[in-house]
């Protein structure tokens, strides 16, 4: 019997390359507002939520602007900008696999849920997560990933000895230590770990077939 029963997932850098979609966007917000970055807007700035990250890009805190540029970027990306997302190479086979071994499958994810669920839909993944859940699920919004995947465990009472948090930013594993969860690094995404980057308690997995070998595994 697998040890994980309850397998929870990031989303963006994980399961799926929602990089040119996203960059894409904030590109039309910010020329929009007719506003320069002030960091460049590439893959690095991908996972954070979205006001933290607009308000990285702009260099202001003013809540005026940061709105204006989100109402932007929701414009784009929420009507045809998320159809651009792309999954990872064998990821869909990866949450076949898991879910025919009755493993129950859950998002926990700094996107907006509006997003996710548009994303989720389009890849045909829908039926493939018992539980979706993302910052702003709740009123008032969820502080941050941490608190987001304690709120999940609670809702639905999962055991964290039979629960696992997978995800590719330091984040990720700083999310899942703080819940204590064990954390495997998916290492195919954009915001892969180094080596150098991995805490000592954390497991790294290359591929999403071998991510689906190992927690099958037991």
């Amino acid at each position: 019997m697998p040890r994980y029963r309850h397998i929870l997932f990031d989303l963006d850098g994980t399961l799926i390359d929602s990089a040119p979609a996203i960059l894409a966007s904030y590109r039309d917000a910010f020329a929009q507002a007719g506003i320069e970055p002030v960091v460049p807007i590439d893959a690095d700035i991908v996972g954070p939520p979205l006001l933290e990250t607009l308000q990285i890009l702009s260099g202001s805190h003013d809540p005026a602007l940061v709105a204006r540029l989100a109402d932007g970027f929701k414009a784009s990306y929420d009507s045809e900008g998320y159809r651009q997302t792309a999954a990872y190479p064998g990821v869909g086979t990866m949450l076949q696999r898991l879910g025919a071994a009755g493993l129950q499958l859950s998002i926990a994810t700094n996107k907006r849920i509006h997003p996710t669920r548009l994303i989720l839909e389009h890849l045909g993944w829908l039926g493939h997560f018992d539980h979706i859940y993302a910052l702003d699920l709740f009123t008032p919004r969820l502080p941050d990933k941490a608190a987001m995947i304690r709120r999940l465990m609670a809702d639905h009472a999962l055991p964290d000895h039979r629960s696992v948090y997978i995800g590719d930013r330091s984040e990720d594993g700083e999310s899942a230590d703080a819940n204590g969860l064990p954390f495997i690094a998916a290492t195919w995404g954009y915001g892969s770990l180094e080596a150098g980057d991995m805490a000592g308690h954390w497991h790294a997995c290359g591929s999403p077939a071998d991510l689906a070998d190992t927690l099958l595994a037991g």
